[in-house]
């Protein structure tokens, strides 16, 4: 079986560098990006199997990252965990509205993301 592509985009490199690190442990590839436009870039560009997106970014921020991947045909399908110190329940109603299909508030457990993870691209 090939392997399963994370992109993870997160302006802050340690929680970059922690989701790397256990997500290629559990075998999967991994791209990462440090704001919302080099993330939307990234994921026209090699179509992870999912993406995990920080919400307040430079450039773009989350919300408007999830947005414009829901409406390209090409990556509409895409499955995006929302991970993010935002979680008031007004940021989570922004989060389903654009179409994210898990919203993960930090600090979260590595372990539990990577069953989430699993859960939604098997």
């Amino acid at each position: 079986m090939a392997q399963q592509t994370v992109l993870v985009v997160d302006d802050d490199p340690v929680i970059q560098r922690l989701l790397q690190v256990n997500f290629e442990m559990e075998d999967y590839a991994v791209i990462t990006a440090a704001d919302g436009e080099e993330g939307l870039q990234r994921a026209r560009d090699e179509r992870p199997d999912i993406v995990l997106l920080d919400v307040m970014m430079p450039k773009m921020d989350g919300i408007a990252v999830a947005k414009a991947l829901r409406e390209d045909p090409d990556t509409a399908e895409m499955p995006i965990i929302m991970l993010t110190a935002k979680a008031q329940a007004a940021d989570i109603h922004a989060g389903r509205e654009v179409g994210v299909d898990v919203y993960v508030t930090k600090p979260f457990d590595p372990l539990e993301l990577i069953e989430t993870v699993r859960e939604l691209i098997g």
